[in-house]
């Protein structure tokens, strides 16, 4: 199965946009697409190389964890929740996502269906509407965010 791509063009520096994106990623991140839903979610981020979620009476769920961390240019972390929205435990067998700051460019490359099996191929296809809606919100969000 091939990699699912989306870009993004920002009107921030790619050093900037490398720390919107992790530092204030639930500010953008539409909480529509949280384990929790809308309505449940009370923050999720990105701390100490894992990528988390709260929901109800604070209960965390860790969906991802840092693979690559490189500031400014590159940032790859495992995309730990399966097709039917079960976790993934091991990074290995989740997919996985690389995101480079190029410019002012931003480019999201999603891999790793086939290690979901059959379920893989319908599950990047929910992700052809994702990632283009959530990149077009943190292109928003950093343009539109106080300083």
């Amino acid at each position: 199965m091939r990699e699912l791509t989306a870009v993004a063009n920002l009107t921030v520096p790619p050093e900037a946009a490398f720390e919107i994106f992790t530092d204030e990623f639930g500010r953008w991140w539409p909480p529509e697409f949280s384990w929790s839903g809308a309505d449940l979610l009370t923050d999720m981020g990105l701390l100490d190389g894992v990528l988390y979620e709260l929901g109800p009476h604070g209960l965390q769920w860790d969906w991802g964890r840092v693979l690559r961390w490189e500031p400014g240019r590159r940032l790859v972390f495992s995309w730990q929740i399966g097709p039917d929205r079960v976790p993934v435990p091991r990074a290995e067998d989740a997919t996985e996502v690389e995101v480079t700051f190029d410019g002012s460019t931003v480019t999201v490359a999603h891999r790793g269906w086939e290690r979901h099996g059959e379920a893989g191929a319908e599950y990047r296809k929910n992700f052809e509407q994702v990632w283009p809606y959530a990149l077009g919100r943190f292109a928003e969000y950093a343009a539109n965010r106080p300083r």
